[in-house]
């Protein structure tokens, strides 16, 4: 089978899906691999490199998508590039599905099967496979280089003959694996760091890395939803939330937050209210920017000044890293693969968990409608943050 790798075509996107030691592994499977004519430019991977590999290199992308059973990629295809997708042939990438429904339904018209990866279950056995964990430490990691860029003191506490410069204190909301990357950054960098997380069994990974847990009293919910994520919470819940972390936020120089609910639009954890009462000159990066920020008055990749306080609404911080960021795309999208090949073509089970929650569109039928079912808590060791501060 002919698996093809197309260039990325969504603005800003530098990722690859398969880096050119991923080539070798593909082909040691039994699948014969041709790659679009700069794909792997902007990750710094040259079509030389892919060739030594075994890849065959298309010209454009019409002629890899005519000669592909397989298309793996980073992102959901473009409109007018979904068309180029022969029917009958599986695609897999990041697909955003509760977004993209006119997508979906595009390709179940043309009979393409279609997985998902940001639907693979937090189980222990998925976890190599996992997309949304590997690049949301990467994101964890640059929202604080981020912030620091755009803050006007220093992180660290420094004692100098002119003076002792006090170290930058830091908030982290949201204590999953971007959270954890971010405290451990930020410790890394010299700041003090608190973090609050609503699900209070993450206090003991977010005090091993040398932050202070916050704890407020909200009304205990199940914090958890079925996809092994943080579950939406009702509006009195994060009013009172809001309330409850406001002195927090106005001490902090820097507040990073990364609360995300698969298929919602993000909680709002920061309002106006609470920008007013931060320090002139303090920094907010908002991961969730793209799917409507956990801040009042994010702008969507662009920094804007609020009462003295810089928001920073960047989306997608992996691919500012592109070549680990790709590195490890290929490990989670190879593992994905591998996981449903026999023999060298591809045999997916819906008896397998990991295809079954990942599985979107089959014969021409969108099977995804819901969250995937509930999956095992994933270990320590799933939030890839291994280093203490």
């Amino acid at each position: 089978m002919m698996i093809g790798i197309p260039r990325e075509r969504t603005a800003g996107e530098n990722r690859v899906a398969i880096i050119p030691s991923g080539i070798t592994e593909l082909m040691e499977a039994g699948y014969e691999v041709i790659v679009e004519s700069g794909a792997g430019l902007a990750a710094h991977f040259t079509d030389d490199e892919y060739r030594h590999c075994g890849a065959i290199i298309a010209d454009d992308a019409e002629s890899l998508y005519r000669q592909s059973q397989i298309i793996l990629k980073v992102r959901a295809p473009e409109k007018d590039e979904a068309s180029l997708i022969q029917s009958g042939a599986t695609l897999i990438c990041i697909l955003d599905p509760w977004f993209n429904k006119p997508l979906l339904e595009q390709l179940a018209s043309q009979s393409v099967q279609t997985f998902a990866l940001d639907l693979v279950p937090r189980t222990t056995r998925a976890q190599s496979m996992d997309v949304l964990s590997a690049m949301a430490g990467i994101s964890g990691y640059r929202a604080v280089l981020s912030g620091a860029m755009s803050l006007p003191r220093y992180f660290p506490m420094l004692m100098t003959a002119a003076g002792t410069i006090h170290p930058a204190r830091v908030l982290v909301i949201g204590a999953g694996v971007a959270g954890l990357m971010a405290i451990a950054t930020a410790r890394r960098l010299g700041a003090v760091v608190e973090a609050y997380d609503l699900r209070p069994e993450v206090k003991e990974q977010v005090e091993s890395l040398g932050a202070d847990f916050i704890e407020i009293e909200v009304p205990q919910t199940d914090s958890t939803g079925d996809s092994g994520y943080a579950k939406a919470q009702s509006e009195e819940f994060y009013k009172k939330q809001r309330q409850q972390l406001s002195d927090c936020v106005a001490r902090a120089d820097l507040v990073i937050t990364t609360a995300a609910v698969p298929g919602k639009r993000a909680p709002q954890l920061i309002d106006g209210d609470m920008i007013h009462r931060m320090k002139s000159g303090s920094v907010i990066v908002d991961l969730a920017a793209d799917k409507g920020g956990n801040v009042e008055g994010t702008v969507l990749n662009e920094k804007v000044d609020v009462d003295g306080v810089t928001l920073v609404g960047h989306a997608n911080h992996p691919s500012r890293v592109p070549v680990h960021a790709s590195q490890l795309l290929t490990r989670n999208i190879t593992g994905f693969l591998f996981n449903m090949t026999e023999e060298g073509k591809l045999a997916p089970s819906m008896e397998d968990d990991i295809v079954a929650a990942t599985l979107v569109i089959k014969d021409g039928e969108i099977l995804h409608g819901k969250e995937p079912k509930k999956a095992e808590k994933p270990k320590k060791s799933a939030t890839d943050v291994e280093e203490k501060a």
